[in-house]
């Protein structure tokens, strides 16, 4: 029930038990190692801004499972929630189908989105993109985000083996919707010029366009970072396709066009949680920096970020990782804007101990000032501000429901019961 299956058949089976719920609105695929979350999240605010009814799927959640499931920004709601996990394991069950944690979510949020009205789904990938159900959705848009190795017993040994599994995405797009004719395009940022010229080569094989929007300077975010405006940058191209391509279908005038000052003003308070993001106390000072670095690829982009928005400054830092990431490296990259480390665990077992890597900090010359379980009194107890939070998604999480209460940026949160993200 909650591992790791890569195909399509047994979502296809349940969707079709069910009257093929993600038939019922227009998808947006978005795919990639790093950036899809942001991608995603920034792309559902500009859609909403122009009056779309927009749905959302993303993963994993950082407090609650209602997180991945969203309809104009609201959550589904727990009620909603339970019914609808119901029919999909009765459809299962009809169809003799096991599901996976990730498939059951994936058709809940096909039906919800149905039962809403949904106009557009942005969809984000699990993993990969051609055998992830999301595809099942068969949507003719897919933005890509950054390419790194990745998940690669599944999805192949090199970036480029990776690239092309995630713009598999499309595979199942038939050509049109809502009886109307559309390519196959692609969204592309991110890559290297190697990657970019394969993708190119992908997508012409595959009789579908490619777009590369490049960066947009004049991009404003309450997250930190370059690679967040790069990603905001894919949003507003796809928004754009997305947009001009239902108004010209529609016979619309330019007035229900792609608005770019919209756009812009949308993405102004559009912040990502626990991605390169601020939490202020009294006087707008900054007390908290929280991002979810998962993997060496992040680290380095976080480094960077610190170094231009923080320059020559040190950060405490209470860091947790799973077992399965380049913890090593991920310190490297990270120890020259440390000054003290706070290394944590949360109950998942799939945490790598905090006495584990305090060994390899040692060894560096890094001073270790604790190690132990996350705990509010961990976090209240570093007197130095800012300081920088940061690992593994499951740890900002759990970090996020223990401050939730005390920031503002995080009031979202405060309605959501803690899930983990294996919860049954």
């Amino acid at each position: 029930m909650f591992g790791m299956v890569p195909g399509l058949e047994s979502t296809f089976k349940i969707c079709a038990a069910l009257g093929d719920p993600q038939r019922a609105f227009r998808t947006v695929h978005v795919v990639g190692t790093n950036g899809k979350g942001s991608c995603s999240y920034y792309l559902s605010g500009i859609l909403q801004a122009h009056g779309i009814k927009t749905g959302l799927f993303t993963s994993p959640h950082l407090v609650s499972l209602r997180e991945r499931i969203r309809v104009n920004d609201l959550t589904i709601g727990e009620a909603d929630l339970d019914r609808l996990l119901l029919q999909v394991k009765a459809a299962a069950e009809s169809v003799h189908v096991e599901p996976t944690f990730f498939e059951v979510l994936t058709v809940v949020c096909f039906l919800y989105f149905r039962e809403q009205g949904v106009q557009v789904a942005v969809l984000e990938a699990g993993m990969g993109g051609r055998l992830d159900s999301t595809a099942v959705a068969c949507g003719n848009v897919a933005a890509v985000t950054s390419i790194g190795l990745e998940h690669t017993e599944v999805l192949g040994s090199t970036e480029s083996a990776i690239l092309k599994e995630k713009m598999a995405v499309l595979s199942n797009a038939q050509g049109a919707a809502h009886g109307t004719v559309r390519a196959k395009t692609f969204v592309v940022g991110g890559l290297s010029e190697s990657l970019l010229a394969e993708a190119r080569e992908f997508a012409a094989a595959d009789n579908a366009e490619i777009l590369v929007p490049g960066t947009r300077e004049d991009i404003e975010l309450p997250n930190l970072g370059h690679h967040y405006v790069e990603n905001a940058s894919l949003s507003m191209a796809a928004a754009r396709l997305v947009l001009d391509s239902d108004a010209s279908a529609a016979g619309r005038s330019a007035a229900g066009r792609y608005d770019d000052k919209l756009a812009l003003k949308a993405l102004k308070t559009r912040s990502w949680p626990g991605r390169m993001q601020l939490l202020k106390g009294a006087g707008g000072m900054v007390r908290y920096i929280l991002d979810g670095t998962h993997n060496s690829h992040a680290a380095r982009r976080l480094a960077e970020t610190l170094e231009k928005n923080f320059p020559g400054q040190k950060f405490p830092c209470v860091f947790g990782a799973l077992k399965d990431k380049d913890v090593d490296e991920m310190l490297k990259l990270l120890a020259p804007c440390v000054s003290e480390w706070h290394l944590v665990r949360t109950p998942y077992e799939r945490f790598r101990e905090p006495a584990e890597i305090a060994n390899i900090l040692t060894d560096m010359g890094q001073k270790v000032a604790s190690t132990g379980p996350l705990s509010k009194d961990v976090l209240n107890n570093i007197m130095t501000s800012p300081v920088l939070v940061t690992g593994s998604l499951y740890m900002i999480g759990e970090a996020i429901d223990l401050l939730k209460d005390d920031f503002e940026e995080l009031a979202f949160f405060r309605s959501l019961t803690k899930t983990t993200n294996e919860h049954r």
